[in-house]
């Protein structure tokens, strides 16, 4: 055998030992837990499924056993009585706010958009009724290209569309139009 070949066999072996040291238990409520530690001084031997190396050994002392102390640094606490991570909610929370934030931003710009549009149509509704109304000859062109005149008729109709533009437009937004207002 040559050299080589021995010292990856030696390796591999302190790495398959090192693989075999779980701990296994089953918790408070009823879930196996496996770890590379040893139970908390809580659980009871009894509920101990496997220890490292497969041995039967008593539980490490409470000095080496995992307590409240380092319980933290390793892990985030988990709240006893309603196995919630304060600090994910704190989290979830913070994201949920910034959500509504954001939805209530965007409404905000949606409904400043919808009054600049009104506004703008009020403008050019006002504008066309006073050319309708002040007796100018108004010229447009035709499918065909061709320069025509209103007549009598045309001139009501784009006068009372007008009208009904500023009548919608001109006024107070319609409770309907405003988001969030049912």
């Amino acid at each position: 055998m040559n050299v080589f070949t021995l010292v990856l066999l030696c390796a591999s072996s302190l790495f398959s030992a090192n693989a075999l040291a779980q701990w296994q238990w089953v918790d408070a409520q009823g879930r196996k837990v496996f770890s590379d530690l040893p139970p908390p001084v809580e659980i009871p031997t009894e509920r101990i499924v496997k220890r490292p190396g497969g041995a039967k050994s008593a539980p490490a002392p409470a000095s080496q056993a995992p307590g409240p102390a380092a319980a933290s640094s390793s892990a985030p606490p988990v709240s006893r009585s309603s196995g919630v991570d304060p600090a994910l909610q704190a989290k979830k929370n913070a994201e949920e706010a910034e959500k509504t934030r954001r939805e209530q931003a965007e409404a905000d710009a949606q409904e400043k958009k919808l009054a600049q549009a009104r506004q703008e149509n009020c403008t050019r509704a006002k504008a066309a009724q006073t050319a309708l109304t002040d007796g100018r000859l108004i010229a447009h062109t035709n499918a065909n290209g061709e320069r025509v005149f209103m007549d009598d008729a045309a001139r009501s109709a784009e006068r009372q569309r007008a009208q009904s533009t500023i009548a919608s437009d001109c006024g107070p937004a319609p409770k309907a139009a405003q988001p969030g207002v049912q």
